[in-house]
């Protein structure tokens, strides 16, 4: 990923002026002639932002500290000689622009994807944990496989297979995607909502994922046949880790010591509002700061000492909304399709729903329309029973 700031020196090269960054590559077209001779004539350097395309004359020890020291030169030609090394390296790059997270923490994960780690991603609910396992599956490019175990009812059935009874053929077994995904040297299998898996879900996965192991066992029999797992598979899960969570579990203490546990980061207000504009390029900065405003204040509200909310919007519902507002709703219409039904409404005038309307009030005016959105009316046939 390319550097926001970078510093580069000119120097004059049978009389065209020129600059180099300091690893000695020549940046081109970037700086005006003008500016690179003063800074020349200064004996300055220039700060390039490649953001906004800015240039400022800077002192030129700035460029000097910039230049790299023998131990840090050798330990790059390292990473450069060794393929795997580079790749982990140089990932960042890969990180993609509707994806927020930092270059440490990406370099990170793909490094413990890379070496055949279990990862665990963590995280509020819609801080991206499922988007970036996926996006360490597009990066390694390697056969892969979902599971979610959060939506199974039986476990047994997922993650090893049912016996079947035929009359004419007697009984047979079947095994699961799970079994042949095991079986896939090098795959990356995503297990999804691991913490709102059934405890038999996390009993069966013990030995799988132990490094001293390795194996899938058939039965709960001592003797039972056991399926050793590939060699280079990577197993990447995502966690709600928190009693606050719907239908999570504690998980065991155990499951969770076999994994290396990466948590997602909650994107601040501004960071929310870049991100749904990234995706949603239809709205406008200012629909995109109150969506993340929203949301943010929700959040706040959450964690105080004696909250008025229950849950708060996630990224992944701001989201939604932003794209409500592309398609041409409006903000009361997409806070009473998306963000009404998600808060209690009993209580009346104390309820989660009302203070969410009087949170979003704040946003979309108190007009006559708006005023509706606290009033019980019949509109086109259906009934809107909000708190009077």
């Amino acid at each position: 990923m390319k550097k926001r700031i970078q510093i580069l020196k000119p120097y004059n090269h049978n009389g065209i002026l020129k600059a180099i960054d300091p690893e000695g590559n020549e940046v081109t077209g970037i700086v005006r002639d003008h500016m690179l001779q003063l800074a020349l004539d200064n004996n300055q350097c220039i700060e390039w932002n490649t953001e906004t395309g800015k240039c400022y004359r800077r002192p030129i020890d700035i460029f000097n500290e910039e230049l790299p020291t023998k131990k840090e030169v050798e330990a790059s030609e390292k990473i450069d000689a060794d393929p795997v090394l580079a790749f982990i390296h140089n990932s960042p790059e890969l990180i993609p622009d509707t994806m927020k997270i930092s270059d440490l923490k990406w370099k990170f994960l793909i490094r413990s994807a890379v070496r055949s780690k279990n990862i665990m991603m963590t995280g509020a609910a819609g801080s991206g944990k499922t988007m970036a396992a996926k996006k360490v599956v597009e990066a390694l490019d390697r056969p892969n496989f979902y599971f979610n175990l959060g939506a199974t009812q039986d476990p047994r059935s997922t993650l090893i297979g049912n016996t079947h009874f035929k009359k004419d053929e007697g009984t047979s077994f079947s095994q699961s995607a799970f079994v042949k995904a095991i079986q896939t040297k090098d795959a990356v299998i995503l297990l999804d909502e691991l913490s709102r898996a059934h405890p038999e879900a996390w009993n069966i996965l013990m030995t799988v994922l132990d490094y001293g192991q390795r194996y899938l066992r058939l039965d709960e029999q001592e003797n039972a046949p056991t399926i050793p797992v590939a060699e280079g598979v990577t197993f990447i899960a995502t966690a709600n880790i928190g009693n606050e969570y719907t239908a999570t579990r504690a998980m065991d203490r155990a499951l969770v010591d076999r994994f290396t546990i990466i948590e997602m980061d909650t994107l601040d207000k501004d960071q929310e509002s870049e991100l749904i504009k990234d995706l949603h390029p239809g709205i406008t900065k200012e629909q995109a700061d109150i969506v993340a405003e929203i949301a943010s204040l929700t959040r706040k509200e959450l964690n105080n000492e004696s909250p008025k909310l229950t849950n708060a919007i996630s990224t992944r519902l701001s989201v939604e909304i932003a794209g409500l507002l592309e398609d041409g709703f409006t903000l009361p219409e997409a806070a009473e399709t998306c963000i009404y039904p998600f808060f209690d409404n009993d209580g009346g005038v104390d309820s989660e729903r009302t203070y969410m309307k009087q949170l979003v009030q704040k946003y979309i005016g108190a007009d006559k329309e708006d005023e509706n959105l606290f009033n019980e009316e019949e509109v086109e046939g259906n009934n809107y029973a909000t708190a009077h």
